[in-house]
């Protein structure tokens, strides 16, 4: 059982990375702001690098039955420099298509974080353990960045609207 339930978070891990990656890059592409697309290609561009991760755990499992001990130096930087600046928030409204998106991909990192905290937490095997652990703080980065930006979004929003109740 072990077996099998490990192959199909593999793959339910790898179908939800491309997904992403997809959904971003189809926001790049439908963007008319340049700092948006600078956003969502990056967002691209980092679930590639975790297709490209997942792959090789998953090419590993498959040959060996068992995982790899996890590469954690890969490039984990700290992307947030790339994607947060006082331009976007001028170029994104907050009640815009780029920021709709924003808060879909918000969702999307949520979900992966719960599916791999929780697969981290249910695994035996140590190298699995650590794989999702890894990737779980890898997504929330990626999610702390979106939920940054969305909190700018919205307090740009409110401030030029006057919402503030005082």
């Amino acid at each position: 059982m072990e077996n099998t339930n490990a192959m199909e978070i593999l793959k339910t891990a790898i179908l939800m990375e491309k997904r992403g990656k997809a959904f971003y890059e189809k926001m790049a592409e439908q963007t008319n702001s340049p700092e948006a697309r600078k956003i969502f290609t990056t967002m691209a561009d980092e679930e590639k690098a975790h297709v490209e991760y997942l792959s090789l755990q998953f090419n590993h499992y498959v040959k060996e039955h068992k995982f790899s001990k996890p590469d954690t130096s890969v490039a984990q930087e700290d992307i947030s420099h790339e994607v947060m600046n006082a331009e976007i928030v001028k170029q994104i409204s907050a009640a815009s298509f780029e920021a709709a998106a924003i808060s879909a991909a918000m969702d999307f990192e949520t979900r992966a974080v719960e599916v791999y905290s929780k697969r981290a937490a249910e695994s035996t095997d140590p190298n699995e353990k650590e794989l999702y652990a890894f990737l779980a703080n890898w997504e929330s980065g990626h999610h702390k960045i979106l939920y940054d930006l969305n909190e700018q979004l919205k307090e740009s929003i409110w401030f030029d609207n006057q919402f503030w109740p005082f």
